[in-house]
């Protein structure tokens, strides 16, 4: 187990450094140039209204006159003080930024992860123990009515009948917290939070059951059919043990492949759901960052992603061997 870690750690690190260098180089060979864009300047620099020295100082400033290697080599020595420059768009440094949206990001994703989790597993399991019945078929036909929902429009028709106040006015229309709740104690503060959060954790979690919920099924009916889960009832043990202690942990592996993308979607958050309820989270700073051009929080938001992806990966493949003792990460 040792020498796989090391050896997996140690694979980590090319494999890093050449997503970043693809990220940056992608960012900087990107149409347009960023400062002339920002200022408007294509114009203004003709008729002389912005000289080309402040286009110039600014292109300085954030090492765009610099070959890419030389401006992704500097990036990258940065990094790993944390330093991951200042803001294209406000000037304030990246790190100050990802510290004001991450919380706030990763509540949301939990929350929604969580939820979907806990209705989705057993929902398949239970669906794969009574297969083909009534409740089978019915609910595999609402949670696919779901999954073919578009996560933004079920989002805009939750703002327009729950928030906009034409017919219900129940839940805020945008935000984390109400600007008059900072005021409040902290239980009435953590209470306002829960009540942002309803509407953006149901246009995220919904469309997820479908998924999951086969998902488990499908894994769970492939497992029953096996000859010792056969052997097991034969042995005349209960039908909850059977499938909960027999089937169900045999038929994790690939439910474990499902947890490398949890860790990035994190960080990440959800770009539609943020942007829809003007939620002030990593979603929708890397959705304005990309709009604006903003390299420095584009490579720390997508860096970030990128080193959560590869851990999450690495996780996956230990828990397997956890999950499954058959498994053994060394061979």
């Amino acid at each position: 187990m040792k020498r796989y870690l090391l050896k997996r750690l140690l694979l980590l690190i090319p494999t890093f450094v050449g997503i970043t260098m693809i990220i940056y180089s992608m960012a900087r060979l990107a149409p347009g140039e960023y400062s002339k864009v920002r200022m408007s300047a294509e114009g203004n620099i003709k008729s002389g209204s912005i000289s080309q020295e402040i286009i110039d100082s600014e292109r300085k400033l954030y090492e765009l006159d610099k070959p890419i290697i030389v401006g992704w080599a500097n990036w990258v020595w940065k990094s790993l003080h944390l330093d991951f420059g200042t803001s294209r768009k406000d000037g304030r440094p990246v790190i100050e930024r990802i510290k004001e949206t991450l919380p706030k990001s990763m509540c949301l994703i939990i929350i929604s992860i969580l939820i979907q989790y806990v209705i989705s597993i057993p929902l398949g399991i239970y669906n794969a123990a009574r297969r083909n019945s009534s409740f089978d078929r019915s609910s595999s036909i609402i949670m696919f009515i779901l999954y073919s929902l578009p996560e933004f429009w079920i989002g805009m028709l939750l703002i327009l009948f729950f928030a906009s106040g034409d017919f219900l006015n129940l839940f805020p229309f945008g935000g984390w917290k109400s600007d008059w709740a900072y005021s409040l104690p902290w239980y009435k503060q953590f209470g306002n939070v829960i009540w942002h959060f309803v509407l953006p954790v149901v246009t995220m979690t919904y469309g997820s059951f479908a998924f999951l919920s086969r998902y488990v099924r499908g894994n769970m009916i492939e497992v029953i059919h096996k000859q010792y889960i056969t052997t097991a009832v034969a042995k005349g043990l209960s039908e909850k043990r059977v499938i909960f202690v027999h089937a169900f942990r045999n038929s994790l592996v690939p439910l474990v492949t499902l947890v490398a993308g949890i860790l990035p979607a994190l960080i990440g958050g959800d770009v539609i759901v943020e942007k829809i309820f003007s939620f002030p989270g990593m979603g929708n700073l890397a959705f304005e960052a990309i709009n604006s051009r903003d390299i420095p929080v584009i490579m720390a938001i997508l860096s970030f992603s990128t080193f959560l992806t590869l851990v999450g990966m690495l996780f996956a493949d230990l828990l397997y061997g956890i999950v499954d003792p058959r498994i053994r990460v060394e061979r």
